[in-house]
């Protein structure tokens, strides 16, 4: 279940609900009248995940200064 607490009773203990996200794991959400405004989430160190993910994806260009899309060209008149 996610926290909502108000910016006004956040801002005195702002350290104290960040120790809380810490130890919990859970986000903690701060709202200004009422209304969500900013999202606090514990760290997750996740670069691997995201390398693996991008790992075969890159395309390879044999000579990069070459034109593309002469093609394209001939399609439009």
């Amino acid at each position: 279940m996610k926290k909502i607490i108000s910016k006004s009773e956040f801002k005195p203990k702002a350290l104290h609900y960040f120790r809380i996200v810490q130890k919990s794991g859970k986000e903690l959400i701060i709202s200004d009248h009422g209304r969500p405004v900013i999202k606090i989430v514990p760290y997750e160190d996740n670069t691997e995940d995201i390398l693996k993910s991008l790992r075969n994806t890159v395309s390879e260009y044999v000579d990069p200064t070459e034109p593309v899309g002469l093609d394209d060209w001939e399609s439009l008149r």
